[in-house]
């Protein structure tokens, strides 16, 4: 700084801060907002092993959080030492990569009795209860107090003492609402602890804003059950179980169907040892693991667990511990593709109880009839007219555009089934498949087909695409991607990181038909591309790759472009809607939907078919 009075530069001293200045720092990377405060607090409960934890807040918690818990307690002479910046009884500070706890930092507690009026009471088994109060950084000395067991922090009026943080606040309800995202998503992580919520501004008891009693049974029986309270009885009848181990890691939790996603990424919920995190290579690989069933303006809906030793990943990157580094990132993020992948294939044509609950909602009687409804039985038509129209109004089964020569689609069983198998479900009586028996066709694209219990309506397009263009990529799989040698190849000039970056992935690359070489300097010579492209601008696909790899640390871009051309092949060869269809081709439609995965929903990600149970159908008429 300039000293006026001499006229000459002055180097400024270098000062210890005080204690309340750091604590206030602090407090300004780990309390963000009053849900900040409510996690770290409702954290601590969990570390400290409770089976109960209540939660009470008033005015958004801005002037009143409590957080009861039943765990092992703080005894009383370490009260004042849990005020202090860095005390903690959850690591001993030789091993920052074991961690087994939310805490090791030791910074939450004195943050927070920085900025607001924090009291601690508490009371160990077979000790006394104790209490300690810190007003804005001044703590008071411990005092007795009146405690069954456990351990109560109120903090109150946060952020009295940084009044500027106040006009950062929202508003109650938005403050609230953050509080109670906190407590849901943490209340995922420990099934077998009782969560309560209560909001008691004003006077009474309060109102119970969220409420989750303990769950009983095994890991999966009771995360399914606590779900089912914290996001809704349809994420849980519509959600796949997820368990898969890899090099160390275990995956486990539960991925809604393709057909039950969002427009947001708002019911997406990743924990690394329990924590959540929000991290973007995990979000990457949850979204690369739809990506093949979902159009870009949808999301999928997920609660996923990754546990692992603790020295495989890295939780102290971030002071709101939100992020993680993993030793081996590739790992986590093929665990996550191949273990949704394979669930989504097991669930076969499978697609969400939400869709016929919205058909039957959608269903209501018109007083006025608006004209007679197109329905064609089968066999009513005769079989010259029927030939006739087919001639007419639709293309063979077997008819695809030139740009894929030698891909038919068929109606037959995909390659992979036996026969067996096939000659088993020949000898059901139809009404007892899956999909049951074809009874007649409506408006010329669905299919009313009879089941043992109900029905199912069946988009004739939407599902002969599906299995069009499933089959596509099982041929593309097994003959591999035809690359298109360039006659003079094209060199693209990049900087010397993105030509290192592009260079470490050639070997992914010349999979998908993407061959490139290293030309001197700052440019790389594109050999090959993928022959299903067509012309591309090589410059542009490359740096689409980098766009890709910067964001997720992977890329898929080509492989997403390749598919999105079989998808529009699989659209035009399949059955176009405005087809009559005979009984057998029907038929053939509904066994290879049984037999094909992912056919429940079309290549867009909407649903395939329908089904209506026969109660569901009583009921629209009064018969029960």
């Amino acid at each position: 700084m300039l000293d006026e009075n001499a006229g000459s530069k002055v180097a400024p001293r270098i000062r210890q801060l005080d204690d309340a200045a750091i604590n206030r720092i602090a407090a300004g990377e780990v309390v963000e907002r009053p849900a900040s405060a409510v996690k770290e607090l409702v954290e601590n409960a969990i570390d400290a092993m409770a089976t109960r934890i209540t939660i009470d807040i008033a005015d958004g918690g801005k002037t009143l959080i409590r957080v009861t818990d039943d765990g092992h307690g703080i005894p009383a002479e370490d009260l004042p030492l849990a005020l202090s910046r860095h005390a903690t009884s959850k690591i001993d500070g030789s091993d920052l990569l074991n961690i087994h706890t939310f805490g090791f930092r030791g910074e939450a507690l004195p943050s927070l009795g920085a900025v607001g009026r924090l009291t601690i009471t508490s009371r160990v088994a077979g000790g006394e209860a104790a209490s300690i109060h810190v007003s804005g950084g001044d703590t008071k000395a411990v005092k007795p107090a009146a405690l069954n067991a456990g351990t109560v922090v109120e903090l109150r009026d946060l952020f009295f003492a940084t009044p500027a943080r106040l006009k950062f606040m929202r508003t109650d309800r938005t403050e609230a609402q953050a509080i109670s995202d906190v407590v849901k998503r943490l209340s995922m992580t420990e099934p077998s602890t009782t969560f309560v919520l209560r909001d008691v501004s004003g006077e009474g008891e309060g109102r119970v804003v969220f409420r989750s009693d303990r769950e009983s049974g095994d890991l999966f029986d009771a995360l399914h059950a606590r779900l089912a309270k914290v996001l809704g009885r349809d994420f849980a009848d519509n959600a796949l179980r997820i368990d898969g181990t890899r090099d160390g890691l275990r995956l486990y939790g539960y991925a809604a169907l393709p057909t039950y996603s969002r427009g947001a990424a708002v019911s997406q919920f990743l924990f690394v040892n329990g924590r959540p995190v929000r991290d973007k290579m995990l979000i990457g690989a949850l979204r690369a693991a739809y990506s093949d069933f979902l159009s870009r303006d949808r999301h999928p809906a997920a609660v996923l667990f990754i546990d692992c030793e603790p020295t495989l990943v890295d939780v102290n990157v971030h002071p709101a511990k939100s992020e993680v580094r993993f030793r081996d990132p590739g790992v986590a993020r093929g665990l996550i593709v191949s273990a949704l992948k394979h669930a989504l294939a097991d669930a076969g044509h499978r697609a969400s109880t939400t869709l016929s609950d919205a058909t039957l909602g959608a269903m209501r009687p018109e007083p006025v009839r608006r004209g007679p409804a197109r329905a064609y039985q089968m066999d009513r038509p005769s079989k010259a007219a029927l030939n006739a129209a087919r001639q007419a109004q639709a293309p063979a089964f077997e008819e695809l555009t030139n740009d894929l020569s030698g891909y038919t689609p068929e109606l037959s069983v995909l390659e992979g089934s036996s026969s067996s198998e096939s000659t088993q479900e020949a000898e059901k009586p139809a009404e007892s498949l899956p999909l049951g028996a074809a009874r007649g066709q409506v408006h010329e694209n669905y299919i009313i087909a009879q089941t043992s219990d109900g029905m199912v309506i069946v988009d004739q397009h939407a599902a002969h695409e599906r299995l069009v263009y499933e089959k596509l990529k099982h041929q593309m799989t097994k003959d591999g991607i035809a690359a298109q040698v360039l006659l003079i190849p094209e060199i693209v000039e990049l900087s010397e990181e993105y030509c290192s970056r592009l260079m470490a992935m050639a070997e992914e690359l010349s999979g998908v038909g993407l061959t490139i070489e290293p030309f001197g300097g700052n440019a790389i010579a594109v050999r090959e591309t993928p022959a299903i492209l067509g012309e591309v601008d090589a410059r542009s696909l490359l740096l689409d790759v980098l766009d890709e790899l910067s964001d997720q640390g992977e890329s898929q871009i080509v492989q997403a472009k390749i598919d999105a051309i079989l998808s529009r092949v699989a659209c035009h060869g399949s059955i176009r809607s405005g087809r009559w269809m005979r009984a057998e081709e029907m038929n053939a439609l509904l066994r290879e939907m049984e037999a094909t995965p992912h056919s429940g929903q079309c290549n867009h990600g909407r649903p395939t078919y329908v089904e209506l149970k026969l109660a569901d159908i009583e009921k629209l008429f009064g018969r029960t």
